[in-house]
C-alpha cells in the first residue's frame, strides 16, 4: 500500500506544475496589467510602467514563471500586488474556511442523501421513493444561490435565529453547510439510490435472503458496503469541487474562503494572488484524491487484495 501513496504523492508533482503553467498562461493572455489596476484611471503612464518594473511585470512571461516557480518550491508564494501581505499567510488563513464549509456540505450530504437513497430503493416504485426522487430531482435543478437565498430568508429574515453574512460564531456555517449539503444531497441519494437498486439484484444477495437473513441485515450488512464504491468516488469529487467552486456561495454568505480571495486576485490582476491560490486548491484537491482511494481501497476487498499482492 505504501509504494501506491508514494506514487500517487509523486503524479502530484506534474499535476500542480501543469495547473500553474495552464493559470499563469491565461493570467498572461489576458489583458490589463497590474500597474494599471492598482494606481487606476489616475495614475500616468510612467507611475504605471515603473510599478509594473517594480513588480517585476516587465520581464517576459517566462522569466515571471520561473521566478514565480522557485520561490514556490521554497514556500514563497509572493505577496500580493493590492493588500501587500503574504500570500502563504492569508492562503493558511482562508484555506481552513473553505475546508470547514466543503467538509461540512460534503457531511450534510451524506447524512441526507445515504439513507434516502437506501430507503428509496428498498422501497422502489412506492411513495418512499417517489418523494425522495422528486426532491432529489428538484435539488438538482436549482441553482445554489437560490437556495442559499431561501434559507437566508427564512432562518435570518423571518425567524431571526441565524447571521446572514460572515462566521463570527458556529451559527455562521449552519446556512453555507445547508444550502451546499441540499444541493450535493440530492446528487448523493441519486447515486445511492441507482448503486443500491443494482446491488440489491446481485446474486449474493438473494442467496443471503434464501437462507433467512433478515431484510434489515440484507441491506445494511451485505448490499451496502458494495453499495457504497460509486458513491465514495462522487463523495471525492464532490468535495475536491467544493475546496475551490463554492465561490457562490462564500460570496453569498460572506465567507473569507479562498474561493472569493482566487475571484478577487482575478479582478485586480494580482498574480501571486491567484497563482497561490490556486496551487494551494490544487495540493488541497489531489489529497482529497488520494484520501478518497485509500478509503476506495479499504471499503473493496479485491482492491486491498491486490495491493497487498503486489507488496511482495
Amino acid at each position: 500500500m505504501y509504494k501506491y501513496v508514494l506514487k500517487r504523492l509523486a503524479w502530484m508533482i506534474p499535476i500542480i506544475l501543469g495547473v500553474s503553467v495552464i493559470i499563469f498562461c491565461i493570467l498572461s493572455v489576458t489583458p490589463g496589467d497590474p500597474g494599471t489596476f492598482i494606481l487606476g484611471a489616475g495614475g500616468t503612464q510612467a507611475d504605471v510602467d515603473e510599478l509594473n518594473r517594480k513588480l517585476g511585470y516587465d520581464l517576459p512571461a517566462w522569466q515571471r514563471y520561473f521566478k514565480y516557480m522557485f520561490g514556490a518550491l521554497r514556500l514563497d508564494l509572493g505577496t500580493s500586488y493590492m493588500t501587500k501581505l503574504s500570500v502563504l499567510d492569508e492562503v493558511l488563513a482562508k484555506a481552513p474556511v473553505s475546508v470547514s464549509v466543503a467538509f461540512l456540505g460534503i457531511l450534510t450530504s451524506l447524512v441526507i442523501g445515504i439513507p434516502l437513497g437506501v430507503l428509496s430503493a428498498v422501497k422502489q416504485y412506492s411513495l418512499l421513493d417517489a418523494i425522495p426522487t422528486f426532491l432529489a430531482i428538484f435539488l438538482a435543478a436549482a441553482p445554489s444561490f437560490w437556495v442559499g437565498l431561501m434559507l437566508m430568508v427564512f432562518f435570518s429574515v423571518k425567524l431571526g435565529w441565524l447571521p446572514s453574512q460572515g462566521i463570527t460564531s458556529i451559527k455562521g456555517y449552519f446556512m453555507p453547510m445547508l444550502s451546499l449539503g441540499l444541493i450535493y444531497g440530492a446528487q448523493t441519494l441519486r447515486f445511492t439510490r441507482s448503486s443500491m437498486l443494482e446491488t440489491i439484484r446481485q446474486d449474493y444477495v438473494r442467496t443471503a435472503k434464501a437462507k433467512g437473513a433478515s431484510e434489515r441485515a440484507v441491506i445494511w450488512k451485505h448490499a451496502m458496503q458494495n453499495a457504497l464504491l460509486p458513491v465514495i468516488t462522487v463523495t471525492g469529487n464532490n468535495f475536491g469541487a467544493l475546496l475551490g467552486g463554492a465561490i457562490v456561495t462564500e460570496t453569498l454568505f460572506g465567507l473569507p474562503g479562498l474561493g472569493t480571495y482566487i475571484v478577487a486576485g482575478i479582478k485586480a490582476k494580482d498574480i501571486p494572488v491567484v497563482m497561490g491560490g490556486t496551487i494551494s486548491l490544487a495540493i488541497l484537491f489531489s489529497i482529497v484524491m488520494l484520501l478518497m482511494d485509500l478509503l476506495y481501497a479499504y471499503v473493496d476487498p479485491r482492491i486491498k487484495a491486490k495491493y497487498a499482492g503486489n507488496r511482495g
